[in-house]
């Protein structure tokens, strides 16, 4: 009986809901009009359409979990409203209180819109030319065919037309196009992508066709993860909410008493159903979910998933921010900061190029940033060694027009009896000293000068790193970096507070050590080394994009972009989350003891009541929604 109860109570959703406040609304007017073509009075359509429904959830809430809620006493006025002839009172009742839900679902549905836009956007077929060999070799060529996405396997081959949407993760292999990648990232133009570029699924391909090789598919891929980061956010796990619930069954029993008390001292029953009227708890209710989900869709066209409904309201007690280095303040990709030639006949861009023709073949990070860097500065691709060697632990060796050419690390040098000069090395150490990596490059028995290579702050980094700061929280630096390097970039931010060679459990020993002081400290990382960290922490932010999955699962809030320059907005987002919601709770409890107070001296008639208590449930559901588009004033 309970679920056909249920079931029918889900029946139609927002839309019923609509049309039965329009019915009941038209009925009320005409009521009030005195216009009454039935031989009962027409404000029953508005009793029956909206006031059943809450009785039914009521009994439903008593009978299976013994629930006192809102709807409990909200049955009761209607009852007592019925029972003492206030027809009108009764349909207005469940009329305003129906308006409330459905203003309250209507702010859930437009702070969930931005984030459940990527249910929507999940690409449904893929056009393959390639399949994947088992053997796994290259790709078997098949005629172009189009597939179901969830078909494409590791490996295969995709064609991707002007127009439509990347079906899987991938690596382009021919071709160059614009992408739109505002669903995943919140960039507002298209990004240029070429051969070796990396694509997402979700996003859209707006210029020229390519072809790309599948790497993440199925439920791995991105726009996969990102759903079910979606399915997961929830504002029903917040502390304060279960605050509100408790609040609401006291007032219940307060309502409950003080009516009867009333009715005994001044035996008008009026006043006593003015009492249940007035003194429903809706807006009390109200006061919380609605200001968390309004914040969480705030946050989400910001970048951010928020995964735990009290992520927002811990994170307003947050002291402390503590950032990983590599791939959060940094890009996570080593870049050439400095080259040193020595011999003055050969140029800085000289050295370079050499340089990317010997690590034209090398698969090692240094390497493909050295040819990348080459490609940048000259706007030419290097060409081909005529032989290459890779020497595990030391470096490359290459023939280039003739000539043995060596690139390493001074051991490799040393090997091949190559001398490094004194001013080649006062380069080099001073470049170590920054935690910069230097790589040596040597020939005909000598140095031919070094290179220096470092993992680059993200462009936002100081100015975000400013921005925290000018709002009270400390940012903190835990690396697993050696101290010169984490010294140099916490200079270069302007970082005073950190720690290097941190490992998983020194990271986790620095938050204890801080939440023992009285510091909440949100925890930010990319990798499974944080993991821990952003677990134990009172906040996790995990870089979505290039953080690992373990990462993004410890964490409570992901950062879809990987851009930290929104870490500020959400800070603010949260404080300004927990004001709103302290002035719901104070406006509402306010609003319910001045109207009781009203309604015992006979000031209010059940029907003012009913006005003046749900106008205050609207209030409260219209400034939380005043959330979602909020951001603070520069």
């Amino acid at each position: 009986m309970i679920e056909r109860l249920e079931k029918l109570l889900a029946w139609g959703g927002i839309k019923r809901d609509i049309a039965f406040l329009v019915l009941s609304g038209v009925a009320l007017v005409l009521s009030l009009a005195g216009a009454e073509p039935f031989p009962f009075s027409i404000a029953w359509i508005a009793i029956i359409l909206c006031g059943v429904p809450i009785i039914l959830e009521a009994v439903i809430g008593l009978v299976t979990a013994f629930d006192i809620t809102a709807d409990v006493l909200v049955s009761l006025a209607l009852i007592a409203s019925v029972w003492i002839g206030e027809d009108f009172a009764a349909g207005e009742v469940a009329f305003i209180m129906q308006l409330g839900g459905l203003l309250e679902e209507l702010t859930v549905e437009r702070a969930r819109a931005g984030i459940e836009r990527l249910v929507h956007l999940t690409p449904r077929t893929a056009r393959r030319i390639a399949r994947a060999s088992a053997a796994g070799g290259e790709p078997v060529p098949v005629p172009e065919e189009v597939v179901a996405a969830e078909a494409v396997a590791v490996g295969d081959v995709l064609r991707v037309l002007p127009g439509e949407t990347v079906p899987v993760d991938g690596t382009i292999i021919t071709g160059q196009t614009s992408i739109n990648q505002a669903v995943m990232t919140g960039e507002s133009l298209p990004v240029d992508k070429g051969p070796g570029d990396e694509v997402s699924s979700g996003t859209v391909n707006q210029f020229g066709s390519f072809d790309m090789r599948a790497a993440r598919v199925g439920e791995d891929s991105s726009i996969q993860r990102m759903i079910r980061l979606v399915q997961s956010a929830d504002a029903g796990k917040a502390a304060i909410v279960s605050l509100a619930d408790r609040w609401a069954v006291w007032i219940v029993v307060i309502a409950l008493a003080a009516a009867v008390l009333t009715y005994l001292v001044t035996g008008e029953v009026i006043r006593s159903v003015t009492i249940l009227v007035v003194f429903c708890p809706c807006a009390l209710v109200l006061a919380t979910p609605t200001a968390i989900m309004a914040a969480i869709g705030n946050a989400t066209r910001h970048g951010f998933l928020v995964r735990e409904g009290d992520a927002l309201e811990r994170l307003a007690q947050v002291c402390r921010v503590t950032f990983d280095k590599t791939g959060t303040l940094t890009t996570g990709e080593p870049q050439v900061v400095a080259v040193c030639p020595a011999d003055s006949r050969m140029s800085a861009d000289g050295l370079l190029a050499l340089a990317a023709v010997v690590e034209k073949r090398s698969e090692h990070p240094l390497g493909r940033a050295i040819v990348r860097a080459c490609v940048e500065r000259t706007g030419a691709e290097a060409e081909d060694p005529d032989s290459f060697l890779m020497v595990p632990g030391r470096g490359v060796v290459a023939e280039v027009a003739g000539l043995t050419v060596c690139a390493g690390n001074a051991e490799l040098l040393a090997a091949r009896g190559q001398v490094v000069s004194p001013e080649v090395e006062e380069h080099a150490a001073r470049w170590r000293a920054e935690g910069a990596t230097v790589v040596y490059l040597g020939w005909d028995g000598a140095a031919a000068g070094c290179i220096a290579l470092s993992d680059r702050p993200r462009e936002s980094a100081a100015q975000t790193l400013a921005a925290l700061r000018a709002t009270g929280v400390e940012p903190v630096l835990l690396t697993g970096d050696q101290r010169a390097a984490a010294a140099h970039v916490a200079a270069e931010l302007g970082i005073t507070a950190y720690r290097a060679a941190c490992l998983p459990e020194d990271k986790l020993a620095y938050i204890d050590e801080s939440e023992r002081a009285g510091k909440g400290v949100c925890m930010v990382g990319d990798g499974v080394n944080d993991a821990p960290a952003l677990k134990r922490a009172l906040v996790g932010v995990a870089m979505g994009g290039i953080g690992s999955d373990i990462a993004v699962d410890a964490a409570d809030i992901v950062l879809v972009s990987d851009d930290i320059a929104e870490l500020p907005h959400l800070l603010r987002l949260a404080r300004r989350m927990m004001t709103t919601i302290k002035l719901n709770l104070t406006f509402s409890m306010t609003l319910n003891f001045v109207a009781i107070a009203l309604a015992i001296t006979g000031v209010l008639n059940p029907v003012v009541g009913a006005l003046v208590h749900n106008a205050g449930s609207v209030l409260v559901i219209v400034n939380s929604a005043l959330l979602l588009g909020w951001r603070a004033r520069p």
